[in-house]
């Protein structure tokens, strides 16, 4: 399974760093439990929707040799042809239909939204980029080499704070017994701020799901509303996304057609439903729900500059080198958005987004194209993983 083109930059989980990734995915590996499946699944179940081309080949794959339960894509090509694919199951027991750009939990791309929420209300003079945090949210950041007089909004959404990974702590929770457990966004910044700085601001650059919960509580200090009315009038509403919404307190389920999403306890484990989440862990760096057609329309719409004035879409898209474990060489990373390289050529912009049940990567280009590839197990080996990140490689740039 090598030769597939070469893989998009690795998108780093809502829920992990690095480091711990690679620590969980050797713990958890479900490639037992992931062949077991793909031969147990009748062939009906591996029948794609979609055209006969590179993308629905690439799709087929990821069930039938990967063992996804599902895999979705939709594109977009520069005459703005919209398409959508499907492979696979839905749930596995009742081997329903996977539905056409179905609802999925989108992890870490929440994090382009929050930074765009934050960068519009630099646009209106209300955050300056360079700006200490405590300027916003005094007396907030403090901690073991932690002081938010030091720390800068844009090192925040660029993740050059060093602020701990607050997930680091909380994952066997969430995959366990914690579950269904509601999280303050507070709970979630002091988790992170029990432990030692990363680096010193601006020294370095480290993933941190802290940076945006931080990104969250200046949002709502800022505006004086809450984060989730702030995503969904100045981000959502304006991009036109009909199937994208910020769950509310509580919330479990997903409200949508979707398909269901997968976790397997250990290597040679059956794979178990983990749908059924609350999500609250995430919440600013990690909440949204969304599809992969919306994901196509909000990064297009971003990337050409009908969310953010120019000079704010400059600064997000000014990046930083970006080195992680999975990552594609080259890759950078702006104010909550990476540019990684194409194999045709150019670059995409996008982030991507790993929660439990669901492994989404979306780009999009200057030219018009976008594409988005989910699969609904996101604990997989890296192979399998880095084989769906590929495909969106693929998805921009066939002919």
């Amino acid at each position: 399974m090598t030769d597939l083109r070469p893989r998009r930059a690795r998108s780093v989980p809502a829920w992990s760093s690095s480091g711990r990734r690679r620590a969980v995915v050797a713990a958890v590996a479900v490639a037992a439990a992931a062949l077991t499946l793909a031969a147990a699944l009748p062939p009906a179940a591996a029948e794609p929707h979609g055209p006969r081309d590179a993308v629905r080949t690439g799709l087929e794959r990821l069930v039938a040799d990967d063992g996804f339960p599902a895999a979705l894509a939709a594109t977009v090509d520069r005459a703005g042809r919209a398409r959508n694919y499907t492979a696979g199951v839905a749930d596995v027991k009742t081997r329903a239909k996977v539905p056409v750009d179905g609802q999925v939990r989108a992890g870490s791309n929440t994090k382009t939204f929050t930074a765009t929420v934050v960068l519009q209300l630099v646009g209106e003079g209300r955050v300056v980029l360079d700006a200490p945090v405590e300027q916003y949210l005094p007396d907030l950041l403090r901690g073991k080499g932690i002081d938010g007089r030091a720390i800068t909004v844009r090192q925040l959404l660029q993740h050059t704070s060093g602020l701990p990974n607050y997930t680091d702590h909380i994952l066997e929770s969430v995959l366990g017994e914690g579950r269904h457990t509601y999280r303050q966004p507070r709970e979630l910044l002091d988790i992170g701020l029990a432990h030692e700085a990363q680096f010193a601001p601006g020294t370095g650059w480290a993933y941190s799901n802290t940076n945006y919960v931080v990104a969250g509580l200046l949002i709502e200090k800022v505006t004086g509303r809450p984060l989730a009315e702030q995503i969904t009038e100045r981000v959502i509403d304006r991009a036109g996304l009909r199937h994208t919404y910020f769950p509310g307190v509580g919330e479990q389920g997903i409200r949508g057609a979707h398909p269901r999403g997968y976790h397997a306890a250990g290597p040679g484990a059956a794979l178990e439903d983990i749908t059924e989440i609350d999500p609250s862990w995430g919440w600013s760096a990690g909440q949204l729900i969304s599809t992969p057609g919306d994901l196509n329309r909000f990064f297009s719409a971003l990337i050409g500059g009908r969310l953010l004035a120019p000079a704010q879409l400059a600064e997000m898209r000014t990046t930083v080198k970006a080195e992680s474990p999975g990552w594609r060489p080259g890759t950078r990373y702006g104010l909550g958005v990476s540019g990684t390289p194409l194999s045709c050529g150019g670059l995409m912009w996008g982030h991507g987004g790993d929660t439990p049940g669901y492994h989404s990567v979306p780009g999009a280009t200057d030219d018009g194209r976008a594409a988005t590839v989910v699969v609904t197990a996101n604990m997989a080996p890296a192979e399998s993983l880095a084989h769906a990140d590929a495909l969106l490689d693929t998805a921009l740039c066939q002919k």
